[in-house]
């Protein structure tokens, strides 16, 4: 139990009837109070050797009061019988984003890039984009001057993680030599608008320029924006991003950038995470039970009936 977050709050009860039998407690309470006017002779005198005579209002308030913790104790157990709850902080849910990978295979991919090649360091920080984007779906496309859906869109992103082995580009097939960013484009898009719910988005990973964006870039933007889909791109190489590239990321909502080494790569994914934000919807307030200061306040009772019984009782002499 973390005591700092107790707030005292005014409850509700999921059995309000049950709050009736608190007038067993509140009976028992008048009757220690009013038992020496209403029996004043009621009292048996059991003399002590060595006990000291206390007398006085502050004795009979004291007593008293100890004699009203077990009746005190009974209070608390009704009331948690009664189901004490309150509201709960409104709940969130996460608005799903569905995020179509798409990954460059062609030759130039096996260029020097860090400590390995460019395929390895794009796959790596694609790997760790899908770790920091629980809850997203994610699709995973490898291309060239050809395509293939090697992981449709999911939840479970483990199949990416194991992706990187089969589709080397010194092992991809001929058709996927060269780079028609445009058809991976389309491709792409075709995968999200299969998905009704959530928000679309298209991350590209390339180290090349298309010849299938040129001049053709203002009816693919037209395409893309018309399917509500965002486009990032990121060139894993030592110069710009091809301008008809970088109108369809803009015209979208996303962006276009340059990464020269692995470690700006790392850092423009992280960039690319922070601009696409996880958007989370308020949904609706659920009731908590609402026991801590109610058991805080029985535990108390607890420990002064125990240490009352140490001395503190009624001595009727």
């Amino acid at each position: 139990m973390n005591f700092s977050d107790i707030r005292l709050q005014v409850p509700n009860f999921a059995e309000p009837l049950i709050l009736a039998c608190l007038a067993v407690p509140a009976l028992l309470s008048a009757w220690v109070w009013l038992r020496p006017t209403l029996l004043p002779q009621r009292r048996v005198v059991l003399p002590l050797d060595g006990a000291r005579i206390g007398s006085g209002w502050y004795y009979r308030l004291i007593i008293s009061c100890v004699e009203c913790l077990p009746p005190m104790l009974l209070a608390v157990g009704i009331v948690l019988l009664a189901g004490p709850q309150v509201f709960g902080p409104p709940k969130q849910k996460r608005t799903l984003t569905n995020i179509q990978i798409a990954v460059d295979v062609s030759g130039s991919m096996t260029a020097q890039y860090g400590e390995g090649d460019r395929y390895d360091a794009a796959m790596k920080a694609v790997d760790d984009f899908v770790d920091s984007r629980k809850g997203d779906a994610f699709g995973l496309t490898f291309f060239g001057d050809a395509f293939v859906h090697w992981v449709p869109l999911t939840s479970d992103p483990s199949a990416i993680k194991c992706a990187t082995p089969f589709m080397k580009p010194d092992l991809a097939p001929p058709a996927f030599a060269g780079t028609a960013i445009g058809k991976a484009l389309r491709a792409c898009k075709k995968e999200l608008l299969n998905r009704e719910d959530g928000d679309r988005m298209i991350l590209l990973v390339t180290d090349g320029i298309s010849y299938d964006l040129m001049n053709a870039e203002g009816e693919l933007l037209k395409e893309l924006s018309d399917a509500k889909i965002t486009v990032f791109a990121v060139i894993c190489a030592q110069f710009d991003p091809q301008a008809e590239l970088m109108t369809i990321c803009r015209g979208t909502g996303g962006e276009a950038f340059r990464a020269d080494d692995p470690d700006v790569l790392k850092s423009v994914f992280k960039k690319i995470d922070d601009m696409k934000k996880a958007k989370l919807t308020p949904t609706f307030v659920d009731t908590v039970d609402y026991f801590p200061p109610f058991t805080l306040f029985g535990l108390a009772c607890v420990l002064l009936a125990v240490l009352s019984g140490f001395g503190l009782r009624y001595n009727p002499w």
